[in-house]
Formats: C-alpha cells, structure tokens, sequence
C-alpha cells in the first residue's frame, strides 16, 4: 500500500480538499472516499461530504495493483516512448480504456497488467495508471502514469493547459471555415450512449482548422476534408459532439450522424496525431507523434493529392497554424 499524509488546515469539505492535494478529478476522490481508502485521525471515512476541522490528519491508501488477469488480451499496441516514469502508447481503434460494469472484452488497463508494466493506483482499481482517455473508436497518443507522483503531475498539467493533444479527422462535408466551438455538453437524456448540447452541461471548447479539402480530385469522389482538432477541455465525446452542432460528422461516426453506402468505412477515422507534455520528473518539453493507422492512411492515400498530404500532415505544420489560427481569434 502506498500512503501519503496530509492535515487540513481549514474548514473544508474532504472531496474537496482531497481533490486539490491530488490533482485528480471529483469523480476519482469519490471513489476513492467510498471504496474505503481514506481515514480522517485514524477512522476509515466513506462519506464524500465529509467536513474537515483545522489540524485534522487525512491518510490516503492508494490501492495495490491486482495482479490477476481476468480477460484475454488479443491484440497488442504500439509503444512510442517509455521510462521510469511515463510509458506513451499509439491506441488502436476499437480498444476500450479501462473496465466497466458493461464492458465483456479485454482492456488496455489489462493488456498493461499482462505486460507487467509498473502502473500508478491513484484512479482506483480499474483505472490503473490512466491520467487521460480516447473513446473506443478513436486511435491516437495516450500517456500512462506509472507512478503516483507521476500521475499527480500529469493531472495537474491537464488542468492548467500544459500537456494535450492535437488530433486529424475526415469529415463528411469540408468546415465553411476554421472555428471555436463553445458550449455546455452533457449525456443525451433520450440516448444513454451519446452525448449532447445541452444548457445544464459542462461547458466545453474545441478549435477546429481545415488541413486538405479533395475538392479538386475526380468528380464522383465524396467532398471529403481532413480537418484537425484542439481541445480546450476534455468532455467526453467532445470532438464529435462539436462537429455534430456544426452539422459536420466524422466518416464512420454513425452515433453521431454520419451517413453512407461505402462498406468500407468500418471505423471512425479520427485520430490523436499529437501529444505535448512536461516531463513529471525532468521538467522537459516532450512531443509525441503517433503514426496513422493502415486503414486510416489508406483512405487518405485514394482520397486526396499526396503532395498536400505529405506537406500538411505533420506535427509541425498543424501546430503552427493552430498557433496562429488562435492568436488571431
């Protein structure tokens, strides 16, 4: 067990005070507070509204990692980059984050378990080592924690803006112009797997840039565009909840909208291109590209010029012009 000690020096509500020592979400501490990990002068606490006096003493134990292996883990991912602290991985489409009550497959969390690489416990039991996500359809860059410290950081970098990521997508119909979307997301109340625009959300804001339109190509082509993506806050669901308000859809999102006869669209083509973080233990810069998918890559080659594809699809061209395209609005 992994502990850390801390004594309130305010009144203050535990979920709250915790939530600022640990740099994680509410959500977390919750579950945290409920399974039994906290104790307040030595007394187990399960109650998140919990109010702390001055001078009391909160211990947090952080759970062990279990060490069996419940589900078959048949497929593999790529590593980008690892060391004592951070392990960098290029997700494939169609792997699932972590477990949960609905869930049947196998998960990254237990191919990171299979493969016996060192994982933080802050997250809980079925959240080991993960700071950030990507949704089952989405491939791309994912930074594990594979310590508590580590993980703190990494959250704390989340919330002020210094680690993210920048993703490509192929839309069905090119944006009329770059933009910033803003708005309040929150689960669709008639469809429990979506997520939606609603006014009682949390407030959520992406920047979209258009990267190669094929406009140009053979007339009985789809007007397809690559576009790229920035996000400002991490709501799930986020880029494809924007596009839709857009009326724009990501090829091979049919959740949220998108349309067609080709059977050969059996993804959703989007894809976290880029990651940028500070290093927990160094204090480095450290960027991150993830090659894209074979799938991906070849409907890309057979729908737009390569020219422009090998120019424009890069870590440098698209940060660029996201820098500029911000500093402008």
């Amino acid at each position: 067990m992994n502990l850390s000690e801390y004594i309130s020096d305010q009144e203050i509500r535990l979920d709250q005070f915790l939530t600022t020592k640990l740099n994680q979400s509410r959500n977390q501490i919750e579950q945290l507070i409920k399974k039994g990990f906290i104790s307040i002068d030595n007394k187990t606490i399960t109650k998140t509204g919990k109010k702390l006096k001055p001078n009391q003493k909160i211990i947090v134990t952080l759970p062990q990692i279990k060490s069996t292996q419940s589900k078959k883990v048949d497929f593999d991912i790529e590593i980008i980059y690892e060391d004592n602290d951070i392990l960098v991985i290029n997700k494939p489409s169609g792997v699932i984050i972590h477990d949960a009550p609905s869930v049947k497959e196998a998960t990254l969390v237990d191919w990171l378990k299979q493969h016996n690489i060192s994982l933080s416990t802050i997250s809980g039991e079925e959240r080991h080592g993960i700071v950030h996500r990507l949704d089952k359809g989405t491939s791309g860059l994912l930074v594990i924690a594979k310590n508590n410290q580590s993980h703190q950081k990494l959250s704390a970098q989340l919330e002020n803006k210094t680690m993210g990521r920048y993703y490509i997508a192929v839309v069905d119909i090119p944006l009329k112009d770059e933009i910033i979307v803003e708005s309040y997301i929150k689960r669709d109340p008639n469809h429990r797997l979506k997520m939606a625009n609603l006014s009682q959300g949390k407030y959520a804001k992406t920047a979209f840039i258009k990267l190669i339109s094929n406009k140009h190509q053979e007339q009985n082509q789809p007007k397809y565009e690559i576009i790229s993506a920035k996000l400002f806050t991490g709501r799930t669901h986020q880029i494809r909840v924007h596009l839709n308000k857009l009326n724009r859809h990501i090829l091979g999102d049919t959740l949220y909208g998108f349309k067609s006869n080709n059977s050969s669209i059996k993804r959703i083509y989007l894809h976290a291109f880029c990651l940028y973080l500070v290093h927990p233990t160094t204090s480095k810069l450290m960027e991150f590209v993830a090659p894209i998918p074979q799938d991906m890559q070849e409907l890309l080659n057979n729908n737009f010029n390569q020219d422009e594809l090998n120019e424009k699809l890069t870590k440098d061209y698209i940060t660029t012009r996201f820098d500029t395209f911000i500093n402008r609005v």
